[in-house]
Formats: C-alpha cells, structure tokens, sequence
C-alpha cells in the first residue's frame, strides 16, 4: 500500500510539473535571452562577465552563467559577447510635451528619451493628460519611458494665498500627481501653507528656491529634491552686504562678486541634515547661460531631431538672456566655478545627487542632453561611478522602487543599456549604444536609427 502511495505522489508531481511547464510555454512567448554580457555593477562599478540574462514578460527572471543548451525556445537571443550592459538611466528633470502638442510630436519626445538609454523619466511641469499617459505607458499601450509627473506650477501667480494653497495641493494629491512643482514667486508665509497641506496629504514637493523662501529655509522645509542648485548661491552672500534678493539674476549670476564660498559647507550640511536630494541640470548653465556661440550649439547633430520653430526659438531666448543680463564671459567663469564646487562637494558630503539636464530647454535635446549633463559632472569632479548612479540606483532609491529598476538583478523591470565599451573606462563610451530594452521591449540599434530617421523627418516639416 506505502509503495501505491509514493508512487501515485510520484507520478502528480511529474504531470504538475509538466503542466506547469506547457503553463509557461503558454503565457511566455516573447522569452528573451541576452547571452554572454558584461554586466555593470552600478554599485560597485565592477563588471561580472559572461553573464545570461533571461527576461520574462517584462521582467529580468535569472542571471547566471551557464551554458544554454537550447536556445531555440527563446524568441528573442541577443548576443551581447564583448559588450556592456548597465541599468536604464533615468532623466530626474525632463519635460513632457503639454497640448497642444501633437499625438505625433509627443511619441517622437518620448523615443528621443528612450534612443538614448533614458528609461525613466521624472517630469517637472504636470498637466492633466500626463497622469493619462503615465498609465498608457505603464500599460504598454504608449512606448515611452516610465513616467513620474508633477503637478502643474505652483508660483507666485498660480497660488497666492494659504487659502488656496491649501485647496491646490489637497486637489493635486487626489488626483495622482506623483509630487509637486514649487517654482519662483511663492510668498513664504504661502509657501509654509504649501509645506503644511504637502505633508499632511502626504505628497512630496521639489523644484526652484522662491527668492522670499531663501535656501535655509527651503532646505528645512525637507524639499525632496532642490533643481538646477537654485538658491545656493544667493545663500552664500554674507547679509552684511544687505542686497536685494530680487536683483539675483539668473540663478544668483549677479551676486557671483559677492559670494563667499567659505559659507558652502554649512549648506551642505544643511541638504544632508533634510535629506535634500540635489538635480544640478548643470548642462543647462553650460549652454544656454554661457558663452558657448549659438551656431555652434545649432550645428549639433542631435539638433535635428528638435522643429525648426523650436530652434528658432531657443535661438532668440539665449541671446536675449545674455543680453539683458550684463554678461560678462569672467563673471560667468567665476559663476560655474562656483556651481562645480557647490555640486562636488553635495556629492560628496551632501545627501546625494540625481541627475537631471532640464531637456527639452534651451540646446537640450531630450535624451541626448544626458551626455552633456554627464561631462558637466565629470568636470564638476564626479567620478564615473558616481555619476552612474546618480542616473539609476540614486534615483530608484529616491523613488523607494530599488525592487523595479535602477540595477540590473533578478527581479527588476527589465530596463536596460547595451553599450560597445564600459562607461566605467570613459563616460564618452555611453554614447555608443547598440541597443536600449524597456520593461523588455527590445530596441536593437537598427530600430532605433530608423526611428530617429522618421523623428527628424517629422521635425524639419515643422
């Protein structure tokens, strides 16, 4: 009776685990084998060879190194031997096309993001028809990056009381705005009603430094992120030299004279002791507030991918800028010094930073702006690790989703780069992409320059 028993539990173990095999075969036809790779760790920065990453509906199933014997049951193989892969980078300041952009036109900004690596994407000016496409695209009825929003501008003219600060941000939370978007104006008594209604709701705010706030006091105030290093430089005017704080300029440019750098580490401190993340969108202060010539950041090739009015545009904005600003090329100089300082030293004794390039704004095509943000790291003093991260597990971490993506581990969403060469030898290497993988929908670098072909063909109609 005892030998019956064991083998009748002998035999539905065979057919379970037989039905569960032709289970799988049945719900897993889109398999995806990426054989031989090296694999970037963003932690550590050391690359582990030879590796197997076996992708399942969307997801990284198993990582190992064994041989496959049978490749055939994957509908997909690609061969990574000799090549890099790291985690999909995430944009932290990046903007979604608003109506009435064209259907067109806003698919052709969220390729332009995923052609360079650009997976997730965080954008900085919300409006009703992004929490739409946020879910169309975590759907995968819209191919695009992941998308967080914030919600529409909150500045001096869109809330004006407590009263309505109270209303405005009761209303943003219910509604499924991932944070808010603080911007310049808000007076402070508004703004702490701001900082009151946000955290009993329980909805994060990041953004600009309003002048009447002041860095001290926005960084107090526990932003969750302080973008472009807005008010940093204001904060290191010693009050004996009793300015205007409204006679700042752009980003402080006009008190770089008076700064006293000594006066850095206590804010620092200040980003750490609030645990403030820091978004530098230092590519922005190198090519539109800059002296960098208009023709030359025009004759980019990626500026091709950006409508002729729009360029147009961001043509007459930078030389206006500099124009009604007094610009000085030595001011200028003695301002980024400044900012490169002030980003080293966030990076490395602050709470952390996350890298955002503020695309598309003046010269900064989305995805492509990301390689510019990168070298304005890499001359701020961040090391290519450092800088790795601020692009994928720092920003994971800042969403609390280190289980979905940000790395490239069992488990995760598969987002993922494949590059020609390591980025750890030289950040330059990241332009080389042979292929981008999002929640596994695979671009190969074929598809990609065939879609960026159509993009700059739609661009120059307009």
């Amino acid at each position: 009776m005892f030998k019956k028993i064991t083998l009748f539990l002998v035999v539905c173990t065979l057919v379970s685990s037989c039905q569960e095999k032709q289970k799988l075969e049945e719900i897993s036809p889109t398999r995806i084998l990426i054989s031989k790779a090296n694999i970037v760790d963003v932690r550590t920065g050391e690359v582990k060879t030879g590796q197997n990453i076996f992708i399942d509906s969307g997801r990284i199933k198993q990582i190992n190194t064994t041989e496959i014997e049978d490749i055939s049951k994957y509908k997909t193989v690609i061969n990574a031997e000799g090549k890099y892969i790291i985690p999909g980078m995430t944009e932290m300041h990046a903007h979604i096309p608003q109506p009435p952009t064209s259907k067109e036109r806003l698919e052709d900004v969220l390729f332009l993001y995923l052609a360079n690596g650009v997976t997730t994407i965080r954008g900085m000016l919300g409006h009703p028809d992004h929490l739409v496409l946020r879910e169309q695209v975590q759907r995968g009825e819209v191919l695009g990056p992941r998308i967080f929003t914030s919600s529409p501008s909150l500045n001096g003219n869109s809330v004006k009381t407590v009263e309505e600060a109270t209303e405005k941000i009761t209303a943003y939370k219910k509604e499924g705005y991932d944070f808010l978007k603080i911007h310049p104006g808000i007076q402070r008594n508004v703004f702490d009603q701001v900082v009151k209604t946000a955290n009993e709701v329980g909805i994060p705010f990041a953004g600009h430094v309003p002048v009447d706030v002041g860095i001290r006091h926005a960084l107090k105030s526990k932003y969750a992120t302080i973008d472009h290093v807005d008010g940093f430089l204001e904060g290191l005017v010693p009050e004996s030299e009793n300015v205007d704080p409204t006679a700042n300029g752009f980003f402080g440019y006009n008190f770089t004279p008076l700064a006293d750098i000594s006066k850095i580490d206590e804010l620092v401190q200040l980003s750490k002791d609030n645990k403030v993340w820091i978004v530098p969108t230092q590519s922005l202060f190198e090519r539109w507030f800059s002296p960098v010539d208009v023709d030359s950041l025009l004759a980019e090739p990626e500026m091709k991918y950006m409508p002729k009015s729009t360029l147009e545009n961001w043509k007459r904005v930078k030389i206006q800028s500099l124009e009604n600003s007094d610009f000085k090329t030595a001011q200028w100089e003695q301002f980024d010094a400044i900012r490169k300082n002030l980003i080293k030293k966030l990076q490395d004794n602050g709470h952390g930073i996350l890298m955002g390039s503020d695309a598309p704004q003046l010269f900064n095509v989305p995805g492509f702006s990301i390689q510019h943000e990168m070298q304005g790291m890499v001359a701020a003093g961040m090391k290519p690790l450092e800088i790795l991260q601020s692009a994928t597990i720092n920003p994971a971490t800042f969403f609390d989703m280190e289980s979905t993506f940000g790395e490239i581990k069992e488990g995760v969403d598969a987002d993922l780069v494949l590059l020609s060469k390591n980025p750890m030898d030289a950040l330059k290497n990241y332009t080389d992409i042979s292929g981008v993988m999002v929640r596994g929908t695979w671009l190969s670098k074929t598809d990609i320059e065939e879609r960026l072909k159509e993009i700059a063909e739609n661009a120059a109609k307009n």
